[in-house]
């Protein structure tokens, strides 16, 4: 099945193409077409998940023998979850492109790289072997470097080789990770190598630390969050969506997959162990503040966004450093899901916004509410779920990880204080995210004859709305997917 995924979408890269040349709207529903397909692949194995006594399923094909490697695809709860909503996100981007690209040129293009794009974001969740994990993580650095630079605001291939240069530095570091690996257990699938590094820990700490920078550039974390506000801001507002909503969430992925879950169990029992996870705290802190206080004075509405995910990230590295307690991982894990969804929607809204006032300083606007209403409820939804208020999606998998802190402070006093600068930084998350409804959607409205977006920008933002509610108010399937993994 999983493979099976994959061939459909490459299969249909050429054919989004060339039906592009002819009709933009044809490639973008083809597209969307081939989400839906890829993601009712995947639900066939759901029964393996839920049923087997692994609770996984495994695709295993004879591949570079010299290496005594497989082309290895996996599925468990978690990343059957991640692959899920990238593939819900992509739908989305590409239902919203059709009227807010179609003034764009070269749209076959566009939508042949959003169709790539696919490939390697779905592939990194899906394999297990090394090799092909990092071909996938490269392959998101070329559709998304041009896309940004193509199709982007006011100095897109400036943003678009910043963000090159960046994350392609921190795949340095990944391949560094994945060479030691090899060298110490003669293979390259991440549950295998996990036996043979027990028994070497020393040169586990090197592997997990380069593993770990490696991952937290594309993850954007302080200090290394440069290239984020700059890309986000300047991409097209489906790309947007995407960088934000999963590109970031796959470095998070690889720490919890493969520092965390493969290389950390080697140092687990260590004074090494203890400080790693420190310094995750910390500089999950420091991101967590830094995103949130920076969002709090931006007038720019898509870079208060970009900055916001910083913030997020920095939960999520909070989250990953509270390993491996079952609460704090379970919501870290959830917080990639609810973050993706509710963050590719306020993305989305953004552009809406932009496309339709042609500005970009919250200042300017104001009452929008009135003349965007499909907008604004979309928009403001988004934002109070960031903001972490309940009943939608961010503040289940927030609670959860704030759970996983509060055991961990009875065994490491550590915690104690880093768990209330955490809460303190979500106090700012719902400053930054009231100023942002307050400017952009009340008050005295500055513009006249506004009115909302076409019907498939709508579309794609009532599905995202509706998800962000749904997973607020009832969780349970992926909680229940991501639950039936044990990293440790």
């Amino acid at each position: 099945m999983l493979l099976s995924m994959l061939i459909l979408s490459a299969s249909t890269i050429p054919i989004v193409y060339f039906l592009g040349k002819k009709s933009p709207k044809a490639a973008a529903y083809l597209v969307a077409l081939t989400c839906m397909c890829d993601i009712a692949l995947l639900f066939t194995t759901l029964p393996s998940i839920l049923n087997d006594a692994n609770h996984i399923y495994m695709e295993s094909y004879y591949w570079i023998p010299v290496l005594r490697s497989s082309f290895t695809l996996f599925v468990d709860g978690v990343s059957l979850s991640m692959a899920i909503v990238t593939l819900v996100l992509i739908f989305a981007s590409s239902l919203f492109s059709i009227s807010y690209m179609h003034e764009k040129k070269s749209l076959a293009e566009y939508y042949a790289l959003l169709a790539l794009l696919s490939i390697g974001l779905v592939g990194v969740f899906i394999t297990s072997n090394l090799m092909l994990f990092y071909f996938c993580w490269e392959l998101m650095l070329v559709p998304a470097y041009f896309i940004i630079g193509g199709w982007g605001y006011r100095e897109p291939y400036r943003a678009a080789f910043k963000f090159f240069i960046f994350t392609h530095a921190g795949a340095v570091f990944v391949l560094l990770g994945i060479g030691a690996i090899f060298m110490v257990s003669g293979d390259l699938d991440i549950f295998t190598a996990k036996l043979a590094l027990m028994a070497n820990p020393d040169l586990a700490r090197w592997i997990l630390l380069s593993f770990t920078a490696g991952f937290a550039v594309k993850m954007a974390v302080v200090p290394v969050h440069m290239w984020l506000p700059d890309a986000h801001s300047e991409a097209p507002a489906p790309m947007s969506a995407l960088l934000s909503g999963v590109v970031i969430s796959a470095g998070a992925y690889a720490i919890l997959r493969i520092s965390l879950g493969t290389v950390f169990p080697a140092v687990i029992a260590t004074n090494f162990g203890t400080q790693f996870l420190h310094a995750l705290t910390f500089f999950g802190m420091i991101s967590a503040f830094f995103g949130a206080l920076i969002a709090l004075v931006e007038s720019d509405i898509k870079r208060i966004i970009a900055y916001s995910s910083i913030a997020h990230m920095g939960y999520v590295l909070f989250g990953l450093s509270l390993f491996p307690y079952n609460e704090a991982i379970t919501g870290t894990t959830f917080h990639l899901v609810s973050h993706a969804v509710s963050k590719g929607l306020l993305f989305l809204t953004a552009g809406a916004v932009m496309k339709q006032l042609e500005i970009r300083d919250i200042r300017q606007m104001g009452g929008l509410a009135g003349q965007m209403p499909i907008t604004a409820t979309s928009s403001i939804i988004a934002a109070l779920s960031i903001a972490g208020i309940p009943p939608f999606a961010c503040f289940i998998s927030e609670f959860l990880i704030f759970v996983g802190a509060f055991r961990a402070i009875a065994n490491d006093s550590f915690y104690t204080v880093m768990t209330a600068l955490m809460l303190i930084a979500t106090v700012l998350s719902l400053a930054y995210a009231l100023r942002f409804i307050g400017h952009v959607f009340f008050g005295q409205s500055k513009h006249e004859k506004i009115v909302d977006v076409p019907l498939s920008m709508k579309l794609a933002m009532g599905i995202l709305t509706v998800l962000v509610v749904i997973l607020g108010v009832w969780p349970t399937f992926f909680i229940h997917l991501i639950t039936s993994v044990t990293f440790v």
